[in-house]
């Protein structure tokens, strides 16, 4: 029972074809594509894939993308896209948000997915869980796997850019993250990493005081490489969190759970 998982972002789509819809399956293949490339999956990355039996994506980007990804699955298979919408509750996560369906799906899944992660090895915590892309998300959820909220910010490029259109004479850099930058390059791109690894280690404190527990720290996203060495307190980095997120919500919508 192959099954496709979509992550399409602000920026990339990223797939990934599983032997079977459940958590630890293996990966059959994956890949990613910018989203002005995604009419090409048909005749490129797809055509030669063994036919999925089902197919479930999240998408932050607008309908008429996701309806691009459901055309390249039509010229292909004869399968339904369905894309998560966030909700009340899900795969044991309750969702804190005033709006729950407003709540981001990216950032949803992402919580299911860390959320499992940490009950698979051991008692539940509370989570910390942050991804790194175009924007950055921390999210704060307690050991009932409660998601309390979360801050949104811009990532490095948006922050970076938006200096360089608002300050005269300044530009995007190419610089290195320094405890004591000493050119404006290495002064912007310090400056744009600590101000996202202060929001991080608030969100830190901020649940450790509420749940009186060391959360976990989980950190997901294109990005987070970058981020790594400037988190004062460690964090694991999961490149594959989505796509967690994703297959376990499939596995229980298939057992009706």
């Amino acid at each position: 029972m192959p099954f496709l998982g979509v992550d399409v972002g602000n920026t990339r789509l990223k797939w990934a074809l599983f032997e079977s819809p459940r958590p630890g399956s293996a990966v059959q293949a994956q890949g990613a594509e910018f989203l002005e490339n995604i009419d090409r999956l048909a005749d490129g990355p797809w055509s030669g894939l063994a036919a999925p039996t089902r197919m479930l994506g999240c998408a932050v980007a607008a309908d008429a993308v996701k309806r691009r990804v459901e055309e390249q699955m039509e010229e292909l298979w004869d399968i339904p896209a369905h894309w998560v919408v966030s909700s009340a509750s899900e795969a044991g996560v309750t969702n804190g948000y005033d709006h729950p369906t407003r709540l981001g799906a990216d950032r949803w899944v992402a919580m299911i997915g860390a959320r499992h992660r940490v009950l698979a090895r051991g008692p539940a915590k509370p989570m910390v869980v942050v991804m790194v892309g175009t924007a950055v998300t921390v999210e704060a959820v307690d050991v009932d796997g409660k998601f309390l909220g979360g801050f949104i910010l811009p990532g490095h490029g948006i922050m970076l850019r938006a200096l360089e259109s608002g300050t005269a004479g300044l530009h995007v850099p190419t610089g290195e993250v320094r405890e004591f930058p000493t050119n404006t390059s290495d002064a912007l791109t310090s400056g744009g990493t600590y101000a996202i690894a202060g929001a991080i280690e608030r969100m830190v404190d901020h649940l450790r005081s509420h749940c009186g527990a060391e959360p976990e720290r989980i950190m997901t996203g294109g990005a987070g490489w970058k981020m790594m060495p400037a988190m004062v307190r460690p964090f694991e980095l999961v490149e594959s969190l989505i796509f967690d997120g994703l297959l376990e919500i499939q596995q229980r919508r298939l057992a009706g759970a």
